[in-house]
Protein backbone atom coordinates (compact mmCIF):
# COMPACT_ATOMS: atom_id res chain seq x y z
CA UNK A 1 0.00 0.00 0.00
CA UNK A 2 1.33 3.44 -0.93
CA UNK A 3 2.16 5.90 1.85
CA UNK A 4 0.02 8.36 -0.06
CA UNK A 5 -3.02 6.15 0.54
CA UNK A 6 -2.81 5.81 4.30
CA UNK A 7 -1.62 7.58 7.41
CA UNK A 8 -1.73 4.45 9.55
CA UNK A 9 1.75 3.08 8.74
CA UNK A 10 4.40 3.33 11.43
CA UNK A 11 5.99 6.72 11.39
CA UNK A 12 9.71 7.45 11.45
CA UNK A 13 12.61 5.12 12.09
CA UNK A 14 13.34 4.61 15.79
CA UNK A 15 16.55 3.36 17.49
CA UNK A 16 16.48 0.25 19.65
CA UNK A 17 16.00 1.44 23.26
CA UNK A 18 17.41 -1.83 24.66
CA UNK A 19 20.92 -1.49 23.24
CA UNK A 20 23.61 -1.54 25.95
CA UNK A 21 26.10 1.26 26.44
CA UNK A 22 28.92 -1.16 25.61
CA UNK A 23 27.30 -2.16 22.34
CA UNK A 24 26.59 1.48 21.53
CA UNK A 25 30.21 2.51 22.21
CA UNK A 26 31.58 -0.13 19.83
CA UNK A 27 29.03 0.79 17.19
CA UNK A 28 29.77 4.51 17.63
CA UNK A 29 33.44 4.03 16.79
CA UNK A 30 32.55 2.16 13.63
CA UNK A 31 29.90 4.69 12.60
CA UNK A 32 32.25 7.63 13.15
CA UNK A 33 34.73 6.00 10.73
CA UNK A 34 31.95 5.34 8.21
CA UNK A 35 30.85 9.00 8.31
CA UNK A 36 34.46 10.00 7.56
CA UNK A 37 34.48 7.46 4.70
CA UNK A 38 31.22 8.92 3.35
CA UNK A 39 32.70 12.39 3.59
CA UNK A 40 35.69 11.25 1.51
CA UNK A 41 33.26 9.73 -0.99
CA UNK A 42 31.53 13.10 -1.30
CA UNK A 43 34.89 14.83 -1.80
CA UNK A 44 35.69 12.47 -4.68
CA UNK A 45 32.29 12.37 -6.39
CA UNK A 46 30.55 15.57 -5.26
CA UNK A 47 33.33 17.92 -4.11
CA UNK A 48 31.07 20.85 -3.17
CA UNK A 49 29.33 18.71 -0.55
CA UNK A 50 32.59 17.07 0.51
CA UNK A 51 34.25 20.42 1.13
CA UNK A 52 31.24 21.68 3.07
CA UNK A 53 31.18 18.48 5.16
CA UNK A 54 34.80 18.87 6.28
CA UNK A 55 33.98 22.01 8.28
CA UNK A 56 31.31 20.25 10.37
CA UNK A 57 32.23 18.58 13.65
CA UNK A 58 30.95 14.99 13.69
CA UNK A 59 29.06 14.79 16.98
CA UNK A 60 27.21 11.75 18.42
CA UNK A 61 23.81 12.64 19.85
CA UNK A 62 22.13 9.35 20.73
CA UNK A 63 20.28 10.71 23.76
CA UNK A 64 18.33 13.42 21.96
CA UNK A 65 18.55 12.89 18.16
CA UNK A 66 16.82 9.78 16.69
CA UNK A 67 18.25 10.35 13.20
CA UNK A 68 20.47 13.34 12.27
CA UNK A 69 20.59 17.12 12.62
CA UNK A 70 22.81 20.12 11.92
CA UNK A 71 23.21 23.48 13.64
CA UNK A 72 25.74 25.14 11.34
CA UNK A 73 28.79 23.87 13.17
CA UNK A 74 27.95 20.32 14.25
CA UNK A 75 26.71 17.31 12.32
CA UNK A 76 24.70 15.42 14.93
CA UNK A 77 24.09 11.72 14.37
CA UNK A 78 22.28 8.87 16.02
CA UNK A 79 24.66 5.92 16.02
CA UNK A 80 22.02 3.26 15.35
CA UNK A 81 20.44 5.26 12.54
CA UNK A 82 23.72 5.69 10.68
CA UNK A 83 24.70 2.09 11.41
CA UNK A 84 21.53 0.90 9.65
CA UNK A 85 22.50 2.67 6.40
CA UNK A 86 25.00 1.98 3.64
CA UNK A 87 27.89 4.38 3.05
CA UNK A 88 26.14 5.84 0.00
CA UNK A 89 23.02 6.42 2.10
CA UNK A 90 25.14 8.16 4.72
CA UNK A 91 26.47 10.40 1.92
CA UNK A 92 22.86 11.33 1.13
CA UNK A 93 22.11 12.20 4.76
CA UNK A 94 25.31 14.27 5.20
CA UNK A 95 24.54 16.17 1.98
CA UNK A 96 20.95 16.60 3.20
CA UNK A 97 22.19 18.35 6.36
CA UNK A 98 24.54 20.55 4.31
CA UNK A 99 21.70 21.74 2.09
CA UNK A 100 19.66 22.78 5.12
CA UNK A 101 22.55 25.12 5.95
CA UNK A 102 23.04 26.31 2.37
CA UNK A 103 19.33 27.15 1.96
CA UNK A 104 19.20 28.79 5.40
CA UNK A 105 16.42 26.46 6.57
CA UNK A 106 17.76 26.95 10.11
CA UNK A 107 16.49 30.53 10.15
CA UNK A 108 13.69 30.88 7.56
CA UNK A 109 10.78 29.25 9.36
CA UNK A 110 9.49 32.48 10.94
CA UNK A 111 5.99 31.99 12.40
CA UNK A 112 5.06 29.08 10.14
CA UNK A 113 3.82 25.77 11.57
CA UNK A 114 7.08 23.90 12.33
CA UNK A 115 5.86 20.51 11.15
CA UNK A 116 4.74 21.84 7.76
CA UNK A 117 7.76 24.03 7.16
CA UNK A 118 10.16 21.21 8.07
CA UNK A 119 8.41 18.94 5.56
CA UNK A 120 8.63 21.69 2.92
CA UNK A 121 12.36 22.09 3.56
CA UNK A 122 12.91 18.33 3.22
CA UNK A 123 11.09 18.29 -0.14
CA UNK A 124 13.44 21.00 -1.47
CA UNK A 125 16.57 19.25 -0.22
CA UNK A 126 15.64 15.69 -1.19
CA UNK A 127 14.57 16.71 -4.70
CA UNK A 128 18.03 18.16 -5.40
CA UNK A 129 19.86 15.16 -3.98
CA UNK A 130 17.78 12.63 -5.91
CA UNK A 131 17.92 14.63 -9.13
CA UNK A 132 21.71 15.10 -8.95
CA UNK A 133 22.30 11.56 -7.62
CA UNK A 134 24.10 12.64 -4.49
CA UNK A 135 24.52 9.36 -2.59
CA UNK A 136 21.48 7.10 -2.30
CA UNK A 137 18.16 7.88 -0.65
CA UNK A 138 17.93 5.85 2.59
CA UNK A 139 15.58 2.88 2.49
CA UNK A 140 14.79 2.89 6.21
CA UNK A 141 12.97 6.24 5.94
CA UNK A 142 10.28 7.03 3.37
CA UNK A 143 11.60 10.54 2.68
CA UNK A 144 9.45 13.45 1.57
CA UNK A 145 10.40 13.70 -2.10
CA UNK A 146 8.28 14.75 -5.07
CA UNK A 147 9.41 16.46 -8.27
CA UNK A 148 6.10 18.26 -8.26
CA UNK A 149 8.01 20.80 -6.17
CA UNK A 150 10.96 21.11 -8.53
CA UNK A 151 12.32 24.70 -8.55
CA UNK A 152 9.90 25.81 -5.82
CA UNK A 153 11.01 27.81 -2.80
CA UNK A 154 10.46 26.18 0.59
CA UNK A 155 7.91 28.88 1.47
CA UNK A 156 5.89 28.07 -1.66
CA UNK A 157 5.95 24.36 -0.81
CA UNK A 158 4.80 25.30 2.69
CA UNK A 159 1.84 27.23 1.26
CA UNK A 160 0.82 24.20 -0.83
CA UNK A 161 1.16 21.88 2.17
CA UNK A 162 -0.80 24.31 4.32
CA UNK A 163 -3.70 24.17 1.85
CA UNK A 164 -3.61 20.36 2.00
CA UNK A 165 -3.38 20.54 5.79
CA UNK A 166 -6.52 22.69 5.99
CA UNK A 167 -8.47 20.50 3.56
CA UNK A 168 -7.36 17.03 4.61
CA UNK A 169 -5.78 17.31 8.04
CA UNK A 170 -2.37 16.69 9.56
CA UNK A 171 -2.56 12.93 9.09
CA UNK A 172 -2.88 13.28 5.31
CA UNK A 173 0.16 15.57 5.06
CA UNK A 174 2.22 13.24 7.23
CA UNK A 175 1.15 10.27 5.08
CA UNK A 176 3.04 11.80 2.12
CA UNK A 177 6.40 10.79 3.60
CA UNK A 178 8.69 10.87 6.64
CA UNK A 179 11.17 13.37 8.01
CA UNK A 180 14.73 12.26 7.36
CA UNK A 181 16.18 14.31 10.21
CA UNK A 182 15.52 16.62 13.13
CA UNK A 183 15.29 20.32 12.22
CA UNK A 184 16.87 22.96 14.43
CA UNK A 185 15.62 26.54 14.32
CA UNK A 186 18.41 28.80 15.57
CA UNK A 187 16.32 31.54 17.09
CA UNK A 188 13.19 29.73 18.28
CA UNK A 189 14.53 26.69 20.07
CA UNK A 190 17.45 27.96 22.14
CA UNK A 191 15.91 26.88 25.43
CA UNK A 192 14.87 23.49 24.03
CA UNK A 193 18.37 22.88 22.68
CA UNK A 194 19.89 23.81 26.01
CA UNK A 195 17.61 21.32 27.76
CA UNK A 196 18.81 18.60 25.36
CA UNK A 197 22.46 19.43 25.92
CA UNK A 198 22.89 21.13 22.52
CA UNK A 199 24.80 24.43 22.24
CA UNK A 200 22.78 27.57 22.89
CA UNK A 201 23.77 30.36 20.51
CA UNK A 202 23.38 34.09 21.02
CA UNK A 203 22.16 36.30 18.15
CA UNK A 204 25.74 37.43 17.58
CA UNK A 205 26.90 33.80 17.38
CA UNK A 206 24.07 32.96 14.97
CA UNK A 207 25.11 35.85 12.71
CA UNK A 208 28.69 34.63 12.88
CA UNK A 209 27.63 31.07 11.95
CA UNK A 210 25.67 32.43 8.98
CA UNK A 211 28.79 34.26 7.80
CA UNK A 212 30.84 31.10 8.28
CA UNK A 213 28.38 29.12 6.16
CA UNK A 214 28.47 31.70 3.36
CA UNK A 215 32.27 31.76 3.41
CA UNK A 216 32.34 27.96 3.33
CA UNK A 217 29.92 27.92 0.39
CA UNK A 218 32.17 30.25 -1.61
CA UNK A 219 35.29 28.26 -0.80
CA UNK A 220 33.62 24.91 -1.49
CA UNK A 221 32.22 26.11 -4.83
CA UNK A 222 35.60 27.52 -5.83
CA UNK A 223 37.36 24.28 -4.93
CA UNK A 224 34.75 22.11 -6.64
CA UNK A 225 34.43 24.20 -9.79
CA UNK A 226 31.22 25.26 -11.54
CA UNK A 227 30.72 21.85 -13.15
CA UNK A 228 30.65 20.13 -9.75
CA UNK A 229 28.37 22.60 -7.97
CA UNK A 230 24.59 22.15 -8.33
CA UNK A 231 22.95 24.83 -10.49
CA UNK A 232 20.66 25.99 -7.69
CA UNK A 233 23.61 26.54 -5.39
CA UNK A 234 25.48 28.37 -8.15
CA UNK A 235 22.53 30.77 -8.38
CA UNK A 236 22.63 31.34 -4.62
CA UNK A 237 26.35 32.09 -4.75
CA UNK A 238 25.86 34.44 -7.69
CA UNK A 239 23.26 36.37 -5.70
CA UNK A 240 25.61 36.49 -2.71
CA UNK A 241 28.57 37.80 -4.70
CA UNK A 242 26.89 40.13 -7.19
CA UNK A 243 25.67 43.45 -5.77
CA UNK A 244 21.91 43.94 -5.99
CA UNK A 245 20.75 47.21 -7.51
CA UNK A 246 18.49 49.28 -5.29
CA UNK A 247 15.02 49.49 -6.82
CA UNK A 248 15.22 53.28 -6.88
CA UNK A 249 18.48 53.17 -8.83
CA UNK A 250 17.00 50.61 -11.18
CA UNK A 251 13.88 52.68 -11.84
CA UNK A 252 15.98 55.78 -12.53
CA UNK A 253 18.28 53.91 -14.88
CA UNK A 254 15.42 52.27 -16.77
CA UNK A 255 13.37 55.45 -17.10
CA UNK A 256 16.35 57.47 -18.27
CA UNK A 257 16.93 54.94 -21.02
CA UNK A 258 13.47 55.79 -22.51
CA UNK A 259 13.89 59.57 -22.63
CA UNK A 260 13.97 60.96 -26.14
CA UNK A 261 16.23 63.85 -27.15
CA UNK A 262 14.42 65.03 -30.27
CA UNK A 263 12.92 68.38 -29.22
CA UNK A 264 10.13 70.25 -30.98
CA UNK A 265 8.41 73.65 -30.61
CA UNK A 266 5.12 72.26 -31.90
CA UNK A 267 3.85 71.48 -28.39
CA UNK A 268 5.40 73.83 -25.82
CA UNK A 269 5.58 72.81 -22.20
CA UNK A 270 2.90 74.44 -20.03
CA UNK A 271 5.29 74.52 -17.08
CA UNK A 272 7.42 77.12 -18.85
CA UNK A 273 4.61 79.61 -19.52
CA UNK A 274 5.22 81.65 -16.35
CA UNK A 275 8.76 82.52 -17.53
CA UNK A 276 7.56 84.37 -20.61
CA UNK A 277 9.64 82.08 -22.78
CA UNK A 278 8.48 79.26 -25.01
CA UNK A 279 10.37 76.12 -23.99
CA UNK A 280 10.57 73.24 -26.42
CA UNK A 281 8.70 70.07 -25.71
CA UNK A 282 9.75 66.62 -26.92
CA UNK A 283 8.66 65.01 -30.14
CA UNK A 284 6.74 61.95 -28.97
CA UNK A 285 5.41 59.26 -31.23
CA UNK A 286 1.87 57.94 -30.87
CA UNK A 287 2.84 55.24 -28.38
CA UNK A 288 2.82 55.63 -24.61
CA UNK A 289 6.38 55.90 -23.31
CA UNK A 290 5.87 54.53 -19.81
CA UNK A 291 3.14 52.41 -18.23
CA UNK A 292 2.83 51.56 -14.53
CA UNK A 293 0.49 48.96 -13.06
CA UNK A 294 -0.34 48.18 -9.44
CA UNK A 295 -1.06 44.58 -8.47
CA UNK A 296 -3.98 45.00 -6.09
CA UNK A 297 -4.21 41.31 -5.18
CA UNK A 298 -1.39 41.75 -2.67
CA UNK A 299 -0.76 43.93 0.34
CA UNK A 300 0.20 47.26 -1.26
CA UNK A 301 -0.21 49.90 1.39
CA UNK A 302 -0.84 53.56 0.73
CA UNK A 303 2.62 54.49 2.03
CA UNK A 304 4.27 51.97 -0.31
CA UNK A 305 2.33 53.27 -3.30
CA UNK A 306 3.14 56.91 -2.49
CA UNK A 307 6.80 56.06 -1.97
CA UNK A 308 6.94 54.27 -5.32
CA UNK A 309 5.05 56.99 -7.22
CA UNK A 310 7.06 59.71 -5.46
CA UNK A 311 10.28 58.16 -6.72
CA UNK A 312 8.98 57.99 -10.29
CA UNK A 313 7.56 61.51 -10.04
CA UNK A 314 10.88 62.91 -8.83
CA UNK A 315 12.71 61.30 -11.73
CA UNK A 316 10.23 62.49 -14.34
CA UNK A 317 10.39 66.11 -13.14
CA UNK A 318 14.04 66.20 -14.19
CA UNK A 319 13.03 65.94 -17.84
CA UNK A 320 11.32 68.25 -20.28
CA UNK A 321 8.41 65.99 -21.11
CA UNK A 322 6.87 62.60 -20.53
CA UNK A 323 3.71 60.58 -20.81
CA UNK A 324 2.78 58.03 -18.17
CA UNK A 325 -0.25 55.74 -18.10
CA UNK A 326 -1.12 54.18 -14.72
CA UNK A 327 -3.67 51.51 -13.84
CA UNK A 328 -4.49 48.88 -11.22
CA UNK A 329 -5.19 45.22 -11.86
CA UNK A 330 -6.25 41.98 -10.23
CA UNK A 331 -8.13 39.72 -12.65
CA UNK A 332 -8.87 42.75 -14.84
CA UNK A 333 -7.42 46.21 -15.48
CA UNK A 334 -9.16 49.26 -13.99
CA UNK A 335 -8.64 52.80 -12.62
CA UNK A 336 -6.54 53.90 -15.60
CA UNK A 337 -5.22 57.46 -15.51
CA UNK A 338 -2.83 59.45 -17.72
CA UNK A 339 -0.17 61.91 -16.62
CA UNK A 340 2.12 64.16 -18.65
CA UNK A 341 4.65 66.87 -17.90
CA UNK A 342 2.43 69.73 -19.02
CA UNK A 343 -0.91 68.74 -17.49
CA UNK A 344 -0.12 70.34 -14.13
CA UNK A 345 -0.76 67.16 -12.13
CA UNK A 346 1.56 65.14 -9.89
CA UNK A 347 1.77 61.36 -9.98
CA UNK A 348 1.17 61.49 -6.24
CA UNK A 349 -2.44 62.37 -6.98
CA UNK A 350 -3.07 58.85 -8.24
CA UNK A 351 -4.91 56.66 -5.73
CA UNK A 352 -4.58 52.87 -6.20
CA UNK A 353 -7.92 51.11 -5.83
CA UNK A 354 -8.18 47.84 -3.91
CA UNK A 355 -9.19 44.58 -5.54
CA UNK A 356 -8.81 40.81 -5.24
CA UNK A 357 -7.56 37.79 -7.15
CA UNK A 358 -4.60 37.98 -9.48
CA UNK A 359 -3.79 37.45 -13.15
CA UNK A 360 -0.63 39.12 -14.42
CA UNK A 361 -1.54 38.36 -18.04
CA UNK A 362 -4.46 40.83 -18.05
CA UNK A 363 -1.94 43.68 -18.30
CA UNK A 364 -0.66 42.46 -21.64
CA UNK A 365 -4.17 41.66 -22.87
CA UNK A 366 -5.22 45.20 -22.00
CA UNK A 367 -2.20 46.82 -23.69
CA UNK A 368 -2.75 44.83 -26.86
CA UNK A 369 -6.49 45.58 -26.96
CA UNK A 370 -5.88 49.31 -26.38
CA UNK A 371 -2.96 49.41 -28.84
CA UNK A 372 -0.55 50.48 -26.10
CA UNK A 373 3.08 49.51 -26.55
CA UNK A 374 5.18 51.30 -23.91
CA UNK A 375 8.91 51.78 -24.06
CA UNK A 376 8.92 50.51 -20.46
CA UNK A 377 6.25 48.70 -18.49
CA UNK A 378 6.66 48.76 -14.70
CA UNK A 379 4.62 46.39 -12.54
CA UNK A 380 4.48 46.96 -8.77
CA UNK A 381 3.54 43.51 -7.44
CA UNK A 382 3.88 41.02 -4.60
CA UNK A 383 5.31 38.54 -7.12
CA UNK A 384 2.72 35.79 -6.57
CA UNK A 385 1.76 35.02 -10.16
CA UNK A 386 -1.36 32.89 -10.47
CA UNK A 387 -0.22 31.40 -13.76
CA UNK A 388 1.73 33.32 -16.39
CA UNK A 389 3.97 36.29 -15.54
CA UNK A 390 3.00 37.87 -18.86
CA UNK A 391 4.28 38.24 -22.43
CA UNK A 392 8.11 38.40 -22.44
CA UNK A 393 8.24 39.56 -26.08
CA UNK A 394 5.79 42.47 -26.00
CA UNK A 395 7.76 45.24 -24.29
CA UNK A 396 10.58 45.90 -21.83
CA UNK A 397 9.22 45.02 -18.40
CA UNK A 398 10.39 45.91 -14.90
CA UNK A 399 8.99 44.05 -11.88
CA UNK A 400 9.24 45.83 -8.52
CA UNK A 401 8.38 43.11 -6.00
CA UNK A 402 7.16 43.97 -2.52
CA UNK A 403 6.12 41.89 0.50
CA UNK A 404 7.26 38.56 -0.95
CA UNK A 405 8.75 36.05 1.49
CA UNK A 406 11.37 35.08 -1.08
CA UNK A 407 13.73 38.06 -1.27
CA UNK A 408 15.68 36.33 -4.04
CA UNK A 409 12.65 35.89 -6.31
CA UNK A 410 13.34 36.85 -9.92
CA UNK A 411 10.71 37.17 -12.65
CA UNK A 412 11.23 34.76 -15.57
CA UNK A 413 11.81 37.69 -17.93
CA UNK A 414 12.47 41.42 -17.82
CA UNK A 415 14.24 43.09 -14.91
CA UNK A 416 13.45 42.47 -11.24
CA UNK A 417 14.14 44.48 -8.10
CA UNK A 418 12.72 44.13 -4.60
CA UNK A 419 10.97 47.04 -2.94
CA UNK A 420 12.39 48.19 0.36
CA UNK A 421 11.11 50.99 2.54
CA UNK A 422 13.06 54.23 2.39
CA UNK A 423 15.44 54.60 5.33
Amino acid sequence: MSTKDTASKTRQWQPNPDITQEELAVMQTEVHDRIITARVGLLLRHPFFGNMATRLKITPADEFIPTAAVDGRNLYYNTQFFNAMSNKEIEFVVAHEILHMVYDHLGRRDERIPMLYNIAADYIVNNLLVRDRIGEKPKIVDCFQDFKYENWASEDVYDDLFDQYQKNGKEYVESLGEMLDEHIDWEKENQERENKGLPKYTKEEIDQIKDEIKESMLQAAQSAGAGNTPAGIQRLIKEMTEPKMNWRELIRQQIQSTIKSDFTFSRPSRKGWHTGAILPGMNFQDTIDLCISFDMSGSIGNDQAKDFLGEVNGIMEEFKDYKIKIWCFDTAVYAEDDFSYDDGRSLLEYEPVGGGGTDFAVNWTYMKEQDIQPKKFIMFTDGYAWDSWGDPDYCDTIFIIHSNHNKDLQAPFGTTAHYEEAA
